[in-house]
């Protein structure tokens, strides 16, 4: 028993149950899902073209419209004024016509009266002869018998008669040509209408494909950053393991070494008492401080690339600077203020407009999700959204801009620049 005085015992633990390893998709499903992630962006960005055309024919067609709902109008109040002087030419014929009957029914009982005085007249055979008031008045006419001024009258009657009767038949005639005017100007309108109405359907229908198409889309790219995510995740675990197996070997190493040492130095010491006391404790490697976010005056709206800067881009100018990054990543106010707009915006999807205190107002747009609402005040760095791929977008990014003087829309200077000289860097744009 004495033997075992000067023998080391090496006592090995017993490793714990390892967690089995995360899985780690392969190279084909990695580019199975870049390839369909591609295929659907190709399929948002063509759409969006037929989505912007089909804009711009709906405008034009809504123009049209316009046009020809005012056209109507015109034509409408024509034919109503037409309609108002026709009915006054008809009410003046009817006056005339009143008239002039009344001055023949005048003329006739004179004439009766002149044929049964008739033995103290002149010529009188000639009247007697007369077989009916009207040929007595032509009779007397011819032999100026009538009184000049009974003829005259009866004469300018009849001509007002007929200028009234010429009048009525020209507003008739006026009437008739803007009611034609009218009809066609309805028709006109009708069928630009019903185009208008054609272009809003075939919108609709471009809007649900383009909807689709961005859900699919949306769909490809988050299964493809969950494969790359857990490629990463495999890697980080293969990383871990072959750091905790270097550290084991070191520890066995070191173990040995030491019991190695300890053997020698029992070899070498006369007695046998040698107690070998290894200080043994761990090293704990640098923590990293939580920042908590910045607490400055000014922040980066997200984290993410630099995917395209301020100025012109094909063509169009791009009034300021997208950051690429996956859906659902924070977006922050760059700076303390008011909310002026958050919700749907033309071209943005969703959008949130904040008037900062220091008189410019940032936009925020693409967004997936919006956490704020008009008149709320926010402070720099707190979370009011978060990135997304609405709107008139080809990727998850967010779209940020800078206004000055508090204008909402228009007059953008470079953000980049403008984060800057704030001593926020963003990089990529070469501000």
């Amino acid at each position: 028993m004495a033997v075992l005085a000067g023998t080391t015992l090496v006592v090995t633990a017993v490793p714990a149950l390892a967690a089995p390893p995360p899985p780690n998709p392969t190279d084909s499903q990695l580019g199975d899902a870049k390839a369909q992630q591609d295929a659907a962006a190709a399929e948002v960005g063509r759409i969006a073209g037929l989505v912007t055309a089909a804009e711009a024919e709906l405008e034009r067609v809504g123009y049209q419209a316009e046009a020809a709902g005012t056209a109507y109008e015109v034509a409408n109040q024509a034919l109503q004024a037409a309609q108002e002087r026709a009915d006054e030419a008809a009410a003046l014929l009817r006056q005339a016509a009143d008239a002039v009957a009344a001055a023949q029914v005048r003329i006739a009982h004179f004439s009766r009266d002149s044929y049964i005085t008739g033995p103290s007249m002149s010529t009188t055979a000639v009247l007697l002869d007369a077989r009916g008031p009207s040929e007595l008045i032509q009779r007397a006419a011819m032999l100026d018998y009538v009184a000049a001024d009974k003829v005259d009258v009866l004469a300018g009657m009849e001509v007002a008669r007929i200028a009234q009767a010429t009048a009525e038949s020209q507003a008739r005639t006026a009437r008739d040509e803007m009611a034609a005017a009218e009809e066609s100007a309805a028709a006109a309108k009708a069928a630009a209408d019903a185009q208008v109405a054609v272009q809003r359907g075939a919108y609709a229908e471009i809007e649900a494909q383009k909807a689709v198409y961005e859900q699919q889309f949306e769909d490809a790219n988050i299964r493809l950053l969950q494969l790359q995510g857990a490629r990463n995740a495999h890697q980080q675990w293969q990383q871990q393991q072959a750091a905790e197996e270097a550290a084991r070997r070191q520890a066995a190493e070191r173990a040995a070494a030491e019991a190695a040492a300890a053997a020698a130095a029992a070899r070498n010491t006369s007695s046998g008492g040698g107690g070998g006391g290894g200080g043994g404790g761990s090293s704990a490697g640098p923590v990293r401080g939580d920042s908590g976010g910045s607490s400055g005056a000014y922040v980066k709206p997200t984290s993410g690339r630099v995917s395209s800067c301020f100025g012109a881009r094909w063509g169009t100018f791009h009034g300021g600077v997208d950051i690429a990054a996956p859906i659902g990543t924070p977006v922050y106010s760059a700076h303390s203020g008011v909310v002026q707009r958050a919700g749907p915006a033309t071209g943005f999807g969703y959008a949130v407009y904040i008037l900062g205190d220091d008189g410019y107002v940032t936009v925020y747009g693409h967004v997936h999700k919006y956490f704020v609402r008009a008149g709320e005040r926010v402070r720099a760095g707190e979370v009011i959204a978060e990135v997304g791929n609405r709107g008139q977008s080809t990727g998850p990014h967010l779209h940020f801009e800078a206004h000055p003087r508090g204008v909402l829309h228009g007059g953008q200077t470079d953000p980049v620049r403008w984060l800057n000289a704030r001593g926020i860097t963003v990089g990529g744009c070469g501000g």
